[in-house]
């Protein structure tokens, strides 16, 4: 019996994407099919190019073929990506970004620009076109920890008005008020200059296409935060802490904000940082100097998962201090494992989260 593309979408209907629970036709990821005799060639195009089930998804689709259609066909499949969104306000501000991450944490210094970046960039390994906007105005980090600490965006003239273009960096592109204010002059200003800053950063910027755009958010839940979610649909946001309680209770509270009944952004996951020590000297030793579990209670009361675990780990410092972050290194293995732990997750739970729940929409927020 002759092979025909009803007899290989029949057969490939029985493969299932793992993380979305429908099968691949469904999912109309099966695309260009072409057949020769017995010679079959079709593409999956997966949802995000970070997908951990690659391989895993290849087999199946040779093995549906084999057994259900032919079991001497030759069967190629090749493994695509693209990046899904839902956002349905095509044709307003950044028409041209699928998914707007917010990363954000209760309080400071739990490394927030740090899992940023890092995940901005892993993301962009992957094969993915990203951008990172420093949203914190009163203590920028990311010139400094993209080698960007003296550089400035240009300026070109787009229908008569001024627009900035985000600089480059390691192949994402980048936006911070770093770039417009000496970095030894305090930014001193009220909620109302601060909320102007960031809507520029949105409407006075060329950021093109874009799969993800991560905006690193300020410590705590204040008019940045309320800024954001009135300004653009953000697709979902990472929360980030330490294990140990105080950090924990101020997370909460960032949780607590996107989970209000007027904003509804979906908690992609939650990023437990400095997880715990490990010597260069005793790379088998493991000591948690803050604690233990907090990742998994903040994940258990938000009702999602913990994306990764980061150790504390002095080229993660390094690598932040000098414009180099750790997770373009390849000689720490336990950085590689977590970084690729955090940037794999964080893709794949986006993709669930646009499978699974409705667009989120603009915050109108009355007083």
């Amino acid at each position: 019996m002759a092979i025909t593309e009803s007899s290989i979408l029949s057969a490939l209907s029985h493969v299932d994407d793992p993380d979305l629970h429908k099968d691949i036709v469904q999912l109309g990821m099966v695309k260009n099919i072409v057949i020769d005799g017995k010679k079959v060639s079709f593409t999956v195009e997966l949802t995000t190019p970070a997908c951990p089930m690659k391989e895993e998804i290849k087999r199946a689709c040779i093995t549906a073929v084999k057994h259900l259609v032919d079991k001497e066909a030759e069967v190629v499949v090749e493994m695509s990506a693209r990046v899904s969104s839902i956002r349905t306000q095509q044709e307003a501000l950044l028409p041209g970004v699928k998914n707007i991450i917010a990363v954000c944490s209760g309080k400071g210094g739990v490394g927030k620009s740090t899992v940023s970046v890092n995940l901005a960039l892993g993301l962009a390994a992957t094969g993915a076109k990203v951008g990172i906007m420093d949203a914190d105005i009163y203590g920028p980090s990311i010139p400094v920890m993209l080698g960007l600490k003296d550089a400035q965006p240009k300026v070109v003239e787009r229908d008569g008005k001024p627009m900035m273009i985000p600089l480059e960096a390691h192949g994402i592109k980048a936006l911070s008020i770093g770039f417009l204010v000496d970095d030894s002059q305090a930014v001193v200003w009220r909620g109302p200059m601060v909320s102007s800053a960031l809507r520029q950063f949105v409407t006075d910027c060329i950021w093109g296409e874009l799969d993800y755009l991560i905006i690193d958010l300020p410590p705590g839940t204040g008019d940045i935060h309320l800024t954001l979610v009135q300004t653009v649909p953000v697709t979902g946001a990472v929360i980030v802490t330490t294990p140990q309680e105080v950090a924990l209770a101020d997370a909460r509270k960032a949780a607590a904000m996107f989970m209000m009944p007027n904003i509804q952004v979906p908690i992609i996951g939650i990023v437990e940082n400095m997880s715990w020590f490990t010597p260069e000297e005793l790379p088998t030793h493991k000591y948690y100097i803050f604690g233990s579990g907090g990742g998994d209670t903040m994940a258990a009361e938000t009702k999602t998962t913990v994306l990764a675990r980061i150790p504390l780990v002095q080229g993660i410092r390094e690598g932040g201090d000098t414009g180099k972050p750790a997770i373009l290194r390849n000689d720490i293995p336990l950085l590689t494992e977590a970084f690729g732990e955090l940037v794999n997750n964080t893709a794949r739970f986006i993709s669930i989260r646009n499978e699974e729940k409705q667009a989120t929409r603009i915050v109108e927020i009355t007083r």
